[in-house]
């Protein structure tokens, strides 16, 4: 388990990999002129290296906060930087990655096709061998994407996601979908990237994958950072299950895996 008493929150003085300061995104309700507010006065500063969970109930505001960190919309107030600046130009520059939950895949090209092709815009071609034979892609090297499992279409993703060598890593709801075996295979790999340095944020409502593997936790709830700080910080005396339903109101996914997978 990765908390204060074993794995400290890292303390730099360089600038932080990524910064947001006081998000705020509104969304015009269907059928009427009201907005719903989905990003509430965000703020917080993440420094290079750090593994961070952005935790919080379907709802409450993570996956859009993501879409601003990476440029793909604009806050309706508030200010974005990554690495020092435009989150975009982090992103064209292969400093910047990131996994959705879906999409973002060529369904008619294979797997080698696909990772070919996006190693020729970052100019890393010889990356691609290894990467299939890290996320375990070898096999379907030469299937079509669109006949890929929901489980080889995801470590596709990563493989992907990992071929610039970027500095930061954003991932929204990384492991699901994922059996055992494959979440193990993703824990590992994004530990070792981490010790590396680079610099990871993942969105989760797993409350035991945040309790494992982050050293830190970004709780959301309603739009609004309700915790943030170490995990052990969070939870205070009880467990982060508790924590959670005492500061959102709701109780999050059971992940009976996580320790498993941790071991």
């Amino acid at each position: 388990m990765r908390n204060a008493s074993t794995t400290p929150v890292r303390i730099t003085t360089d600038p932080p990999a990524i910064r947001a300061d006081d998000l705020v995104k509104t969304f015009r309700r269907p059928g009427s002129q009201d907005r719903l507010v989905a990003v509430d006065h965000v703020s917080f500063s993440i420094p290079a290296g750090q593994l961070v969970a952005f935790l919080g109930p379907n709802g409450a505001g993570k996956s859009t906060s993501i879409d601003m960190l990476l440029g793909l919309i604009r806050p309706d107030s508030g200010r974005v930087q990554v690495l020092g600046g435009d989150p975009g130009r982090a992103a064209r520059g292969g400093r910047l990655a990131a996994v959705h939950q879906i999409g973002g895949l060529l369904p008619d090209f294979t797997v080698a096709e696909t990772m070919r092709a996006i190693a020729a815009i970052h100019g890393v071609g010889h990356r691609v061998d290894a990467l299939l034979e890290r996320w375990d892609l070898t096999d379907c090297a030469s299937t079509r994407v669109r006949k890929c499992s929901g489980g080889q279409q995801q470590r596709l993703r990563f493989a992907l996601a990992m071929l610039p060598s970027p500095q930061i890593l954003i991932l929204d709801e990384p492991t699901a979908g994922l059996d055992v075996d494959a979440r193990r295979q993703f824990w590992r790999i994004m530990r070792a990237e981490s010790s590396k340095g680079v610099t990871i944020l993942f969105a989760t409502h797993y409350i035991e994958e945040a309790d494992t593997f982050a050293d830190r936790v970004v709780l959301l709830d309603r739009g609004r950072i309700v915790a943030d700080g170490t995990v052990s910080a969070v939870r205070g005396s009880s467990t982060l299950e508790d924590a959670f339903l005492r500061l959102t109101g709701k109780t999050g996914v059971a992940d009976t895996d996580s320790q498993e997978i941790a071991s």
